[in-house]
């Protein structure tokens, strides 16, 4: 089991010295939230890259379908070069109460997965260098030899983990042709409409199951889960955190989201990430 840490808050100069401290203290990664509008996640991350040697760099998530492929590929590879191959992207559809509306982003669910879905296409492309073309449903990329940008140092790519939501084989299918995956698990709320939350461990080992006897490559997959562990009680969290490993999970993302209500939240999320990661 590895071991990242997500801030519920701040700007880019709290994010590099979180993400220090978070190293200093022997978490394994640091991920920040990619929002439609506020403090932005690549410049957050590069200054984090800047204060840190080792720690993995990555998002919780960016939702593709409203960024445009080309932008994010140039952003990806230029952190993954800074951080000398640190970068773990983490991708979904994400959640429209977000401010999707607000701004006229794409709020229908199929077009926002076939966004992703091609989305994902060009950023691999693209990383892979020149020539690329591609002949999409909305997206149309021609071979460009405009001072095309190095590569990412890691190969066969930076890796990308997808969300993806039981018991939708579709869902899970998209996750598994990449390198890891945020379990999610669909649940009625009327009519024929779900809401998606975090699966829960019962849920995580049939979709371990399901990924186990699918997925093809050799390469490693990971599954993340997030949540909240005490701190100051490494037994009770090693307790948490036990139950997800032995369900599949490979990596614990702690989320302090809970810091957002509180009077002292980068105060309080600064100490949390100090005490280190719960052990199991």
């Amino acid at each position: 089991m590895k071991y990242g840490f997500v801030p519920p808050c701040g700007d880019a100069r709290t994010a590099a010295e979180l993400a220090a401290c978070a190293e200093s203290a022997g978490w394994d990664g640091f991920f920040v939230s990619e929002p439609v509008w506020g403090i932005d996640t690549w410049i957050s991350l590069a200054a984090a890259a800047m204060r840190t040697e080792h720690i993995r760099l990555g998002t919780m998530i960016t939702p593709l379908s409203r960024m445009s492929p080309w932008k994010l590929a140039s952003e990806t590879a230029t952190l993954d070069n800074l951080s000398n191959g640190r970068v773990i992207l983490s991708v979904g559809l994400g959640a429209i109460d977000t401010g999707f509306e607000a701004f006229g982003e794409v709020t229908d669910r199929s077009m926002r997965a076939e966004l992703l879905d091609e989305g994902l296409d060009i950023l691999i492309g693209l990383w892979r260098g020149q020539p690329f073309n591609y002949d999409g449903k909305h997206y149309k990329v021609r071979e460009t030899n405009f001072y095309p940008p190095p590569p990412p140092v890691q190969k066969p790519r930076i890796p990308i983990w997808v969300v993806g939501a039981w018991p939708s084989e579709k869902f899970i299918r998209r996750a598994l042709r990449y390198d890891g995956l945020f379990p999610q698990e669909l649940k009625p709320i009327e009519g024929t409409r779900h809401n998606a939350r975090q699966a829960m461990p019962d849920t995580l080992r049939q979709m371990k199951v399901f990924v186990e006897a699918r997925r093809a490559e050799t390469t490693p997959f990971d599954i993340a889960v997030e949540g909240e562990t005490p701190g100051g009680d490494p037994e009770q969290a090693a307790a948490v955190v036990r139950e997800w490993a032995e369900a599949g999970a490979t990596w614990w993302i702690e989320a302090n989201w809970s810091a957002l209500d509180q009077s002292d939240g980068i105060d309080a999320v600064t100490r949390r990430i100090a005490l280190g990661p719960p052990g199991v």
